[in-house]
């Protein structure tokens, strides 16, 4: 009897991932067979390992590298830090809440900071640097990405130093540990999961980025997230857009397997 009754509550646990997981990749890989006069093709495969889609992919899992390790090196020392502070809550609160504003406000106000003529470059020319190129580079592009997702590494890094025993830091440093030795062997090994958790919440959704490329990078930055975006609203070619789209999943899923934490046997 108590088993029906778990059963009964996995049920819409069953339907949402149904109806919002696996439907819509359905739906995605299905569309990747056809071309787009809606005929079967296989074109669409062939056509995603050609020179042009593979620099493209290259070129969205390095910038989405670089955008995941500049977070981590901002985010695990903030979040040491945020552990040793008094009100650690209330500036984790003044961390996260960067979140609750919509992206694309967030966007554009970049676009006010890093403008001709924007904060940044009315305080060059004051101290007589004079006006530079911000806007539309690879620089602005990686800050404002790493801006973005920098709560979202931070979050479980903190969560894992929270949750560390502080008893372990101790017996290391009374058997005569450096703090760079501590910090190797005992507090990093102990919150890697934090990391990879923070990994993930970062790198998969850089990876498919396609809107702050066209605001912040000018389309000086191809992603496979504006490939996909150009393919369904632009050319209209939902096949290859989708292809991309399987590719992209695939890669994700990949990601998410090798930073997935394991659970060891006793």
């Amino acid at each position: 009897m108590q088993t029906k009754s778990r059963n009964i509550y996995l049920v819409p646990y069953l339907l949402f991932i149904a109806l919002f997981v696996i439907a819509p990749i359905a739906l995605v890989l299905y569309y990747s067979f056809f071309d787009i006069h809606n005929e079967f093709t296989l074109a669409n495969y062939e056509k995603f390992f050609t020179p042009v889609y593979l620099k493209m992919t290259l070129s969205s899992f390095w910038y989405a590298f670089l955008i995941t390790l500049f977070s981590l090196l901002i985010a695990y020392p903030t979040a040491y830090l945020l552990t040793k502070t008094r009100h650690k809550q209330l500036w984790l609160l003044l961390i996260i809440l960067p979140t609750w504003i919509n992206l694309l406000l967030k966007a554009y106000a970049f676009l006010g900071i890093f403008g001709t003529y924007g904060t940044i470059n009315s305080f060059s020319e004051f101290l007589g640097f004079g006006t530079h190129q911000i806007l539309f580079t690879d620089f602005s592009f990686v800050f404002v990405s790493v801006y973005i997702f920098i709560p979202f590494m931070i979050l479980p890094i903190f969560n894992s130093l929270e949750e560390l025993n502080p008893s372990l830091i101790y017996a290391s440093r009374d058997l005569g540990a450096s703090s760079w030795t501590t910090f190797r062997r005992v507090i990093f090994p102990l919150t890697l999961n934090g990391v990879k958790s923070g990994c993930q919440a970062v790198f998969i959704p850089a990876l498919s980025l396609f809107m702050i490329t066209r605001l912040i990078a000018g389309n000086r930055v191809i992603t496979l997230g504006t490939a996909i975006e150009q393919h369904f609203l632009v050319t209209q070619d939902w096949g290859m857009g989708a292809t991309i789209a399987v590719f992209l999943i695939i890669a994700m899923a990949i990601m998410m397997i090798a930073t997935g934490t394991r659970k060891r046997g006793l």
